[in-house]
């Protein structure tokens, strides 16, 4: 294909689908594709199994956890396990009960219905959920005034999935009428570098081992992200390299585009590198610390600082954000003498 037409910057409908499909491609399919998360495989799977053998649809099912651990994913698989067809949408696109009792009618008996974001359906339409979980019946309002009347639907049998970010953002009625509900971990290393040559398998780019190592290793404990570096990668191997991805080639590309040996990328770095030299250390609010780095507080919040904190370089507390001895070292920087550090804390049972 002449260079031209393959750098066009309004792809076709075609083109745009064919991107598409190569991103939903790395996503499994089935239970035995699904890498990781041993305890909840086994629970969901006695779960999607029972199901089978009695006919009937699973319980209502509520994944949690961080963002790209696999709960679209998970929902994608219960589907797929059940034989049903997956209806897709989320709490913020859901605005008026009208709505979610448009999208219930429809549903086929066994069908999966699945709500990403759940945490965020408004409280009108959360009302009209409870009966539909629990008794299988919507009751429509219409008209208004002294006319308005009131209509009950059956609804044919299925299976909610609903997923979220903020697990106590749900209220305890829409919480407690889910069958049950599973709290997705952080991936580790081992399980992060055998979906990264799988990915690699199905994007057909040649990877060995430490290559997949290096990556996984840079990947936050995160699935998504893991995908994202590998094609990082595979981008700047075919470019600057043979096409082939090892240890040294991961390295170099995942340098190119600012992702540190511990994961962190340039906004992470910024920030630690602003609190140690522009705040001595902390402690500093969080304000200041969103204003040093042009984010918003909410997203310095909810984004960059939970990774810095698991890992040890970052420490919240009452007086504001401060670094650790550890956020000083990966800088490669020696704190003042007369800035209290914030000590590593101890291992559990020491």
């Amino acid at each position: 294909m002449p260079r031209d037409e393959w750098l066009d910057p309004h792809p076709t409908p075609e083109e745009s689908e064919a991107v598409l499909a190569e991103e939903n491609g790395l996503r499994p399919t089935t239970m035995h594709d699904f890498v990781g998360q041993a305890e909840l495989k086994e629970r969901l799977g006695i779960i999607l199994e029972a199901a089978r053998a009695r006919r009937r649809p699973a319980d209502h099912l509520l994944f949690a956890g961080p963002p790209g651990l696999g709960k679209t994913t998970l929902a994608g698989i219960v589907a797929t396990e059940l034989q049903a067809h997956l209806h897709i949408t989320s709490g913020p696109a859901i605005e008026r009960a009208g709505d979610l009792a448009s999208i219930l009618t429809k549903l086929e008996p066994g069908d999966v219905l699945f709500i990403d974001e759940i945490h965020r359906l408004p409280r009108v339409v959360e009302e009209v959920l409870y009966p539909a979980m629990e008794d299988r019946q919507i009751d429509v309002l219409l008209g208004k005034g002294p006319a308005a009347r009131s209509i009950r639907f059956e609804l044919e049998p299925f299976t909610m999935v609903g997923a979220t970010t903020r697990t106590g953002l749900i209220t305890g009625p829409l919480r407690d009428r889910f069958g049950f509900a599973f709290r997705l971990d952080y991936y580790s290393s081992s399980d992060l570098q055998e979906i990264v040559v799988r990915a690699a398998k199905l994007l057909e780019v040649e990877i060995d081992q430490a290559g997949a190592a290096e990556i996984a290793g840079r990947s936050r404990g995160t699935p998504r992200i893991a995908n994202r570096l590998l094609r990082r990668v595979r981008d700047y191997a075919e470019v600057r390299g043979n096409g082939v991805i090892d240890e040294r080639s991961a390295a170099d590309g995942l340098a190119v585009f600012g992702i540190d040996g511990r994961g962190l990328d340039k906004i992470d770095q910024l920030l630690l590198s602003n609190l140690c030299e522009n705040f001595g250390g902390g402690p500093v609010g969080v304000s200041n610390l969103a204003i040093s780095v042009g984010e918003p507080a909410e997203t310095v919040e909810d984004v960059i600082e939970p990774f810095l904190i698991q890992q040890g370089l970052l420490v919240r507390t009452p007086r504001g954000r401060v670094a650790t001895p550890a956020s000083w070292r990966h800088l490669g920087l020696e704190p003042p003498p007369e800035v209290t550090l914030v000590e590593e804390p101890p291992a559990l049972f020491d």
